[in-house]
Formats: C-alpha cells, sequence, structure tokens
C-alpha cells in the first residue's frame, strides 16, 4: 500500500526532494529568481530617464486686443535677463587690503639721500630715516636745509641715490610712527549760522609736539653732515631742487 501512494504522489512535472523529476515527452518548468545586479566602484551605470510628468512649456497664448494684432501672440513664460555677461567663467580677483607691507628696495638704507618724485616737495633731496611698520618710508628734508619737514612716502615716489649720510649714531625718537602722523578731525555742528560759501576750509597747522621733534630730528642730521669732509658740497647739495634740462634722459642718468 505504501509503495502504491507514493507512486500516485509521483506525478509528472513535481519536484521531489528539491530536484525535478525528468520525464520522457515530459518538460519539467522551474521559475530562477533575478539576482541583484551590483556596480563595481568606479563604474557609470547609463540609462534611460523616468518620465517625470509633462514638460513645462516655454510659450504660452496670449490674446491680444486690436483689429490689425492677429488677435493672439505668443509670450515666454519667463522673461529673459535683460544683462548678459561679457565671460562665461570671470576670474576673481583677490582683494588687496589697504595696509599691506611691502618690503624695501635694497637701494633705499637708513641715511640715502633721496630725490621725491611727487607731491608738494617734488624734486626735492631728502635723507631716508627708517621704513614705518605699514611700509611707508619716513623722510625729512631736513628743514632747516630745504624746508621739507617730516613726512611719510611711498617708496615707489623715491629715486635712491649714491649719496649716503651716516646716521648710525642718531637715535630717532621711537613715538614717530604710523599712529603720530594721523590727523584729528574737528567735528562741525549740524547747523550753522550764516552762508555756506562764506565757510572758509581749515588750514593745517603743526602741532608744537611737531615743531618739538622736528628740530631735534633736523639737529641730528646736520651734526651728522657736519662730520664729513665735503659738508658744503652736501648743503648745497640738499638744498637745490632736481630738474631735468634739454637733452637729459632720466634713463640715462646715474643718481
Amino acid at each position: 500500500m505504501v509503495e502504491e501512494k507514493s507512486k500516485e504522489a509521483a506525478k509528472p512535472g513535481t519536484v521531489r526532494d528539491g530536484k525535478p523529476k525528468k520525464k520522457k515527452g515530459v518538460e519539467v518548468k522551474v521559475k530562477k529568481t533575478p539576482k541583484p545586479k551590483t556596480i563595481k566602484p568606479g563604474t557609470v551605470r547609463y540609462g534611460k530617464r523616468k518620465k517625470v510628468g509633462e514638460k513645462q512649456k516655454i510659450f504660452i497664448e496670449k490674446p491680444i486686443g486690436g483689429e490689425k494684432n492677429g488677435g493672439t501672440r505668443m509670450v515666454r513664460v519667463k522673461k529673459l535677463p535683460a544683462y548678459y555677461a561679457t565671460q562665461l567663467n570671470p576670474k576673481r580677483r583677490t582683494k588687496h587690503t589697504k595696509n599691506r607691507f611691502r618690503p624695501l628696495r635694497s637701494s633705499i638704507t637708513p641715511g640715502t639721500v633721496c630725490i621725491l618724485v611727487a607731491g608738494p616737495h617734488r624734486g626735492k633731496r631728502v635723507v631716508f630715516l627708517k621704513q614705518l611698520a605699514r611700509g611707508l618710508c619716513l623722510i625729512t628734508g631736513p628743514f632747516k636745509i630745504n624746508a621739507c619737514p617730516l613726512r611719510r612716502v611711498n617708496q615707489i615716489y623715491l629715486i635712491a641715490t649714491a649719496t649716503k649720510i651716516d646716521i648710525s649714531g642718531c637715535d630717532i625718537p621711537k613715538h614717530i610712527n604710523d599712529e603720530y602722523f594721523r590727523r584729528v578731525k574737528v567735528k562741525r555742528a549740524k547747523k550753522e549760522e550764516g552762508d555756506i560759501f562764506e565757510q572758509k576750509k581749515e588750514k593745517y597747522v603743526p602741532s608744537e609736539q611737531r615743531k618739538k621733534d622736528q628740530a631735534v630730528v633736523d639737529k641730528l642730521i646736520v651734526s651728522a653732515i657736519k662730520k664729513r669732509e665735503d659738508k658744503k658740497m652736501l648743503f648745497g647739495y640738499l638744498g637745490s631742487v632736481f630738474t631735468l634740462r634739454n637733452k637729459m634722459y632720466p634713463h640715462r642718468l646715474s643718481f
């Protein structure tokens, strides 16, 4: 009886013990589970995009009044920009700060006689004292010789000459720095009486401290010049103004 039941259970196309039993003239179908697709690192898969709704319209038809205007007109949904960049990817330039320190030229050293190129004292020969914290050069005439006071000048406006004065023994006051030359702005009242055109600009007047410091620096430099053998020539050289005459070319001169 047991053998008969087992024979009846074993019908064509059935699976026994996990394996299909093949019979002559009978096809056995087995469903295969799909394997998950894996992508190796560094590879790119290309495929069709999924359809996401309808495409946005660029133009819309709008009615227009008037007998001879056609009745309708195609108008853009988004207006085009009024400004077009001249370059697609413009280069971004770095912002330069005002207080950027520049190294001093090798030709300019303490005691070097320089020629001023620009400013109210242009053409005068001045003595370079030191470089300040912000990179500007501290110079002086001296004031007794050519009326050029203590000033801050950018080194691009100085022409260094071969003449040099030994100021190693001169102790320049330490309080003469960038803050020393800053002017104090006087605040005006909002409502002032009288006409606007009658008001005059206030002229700069040096303080008493500035006058004392100028006298101290002039004394130190004049004493250093007097120690030289060519002091008479040097006093005249500092007091004269540099000028260019006919057929004098700056690039051919040796200062």
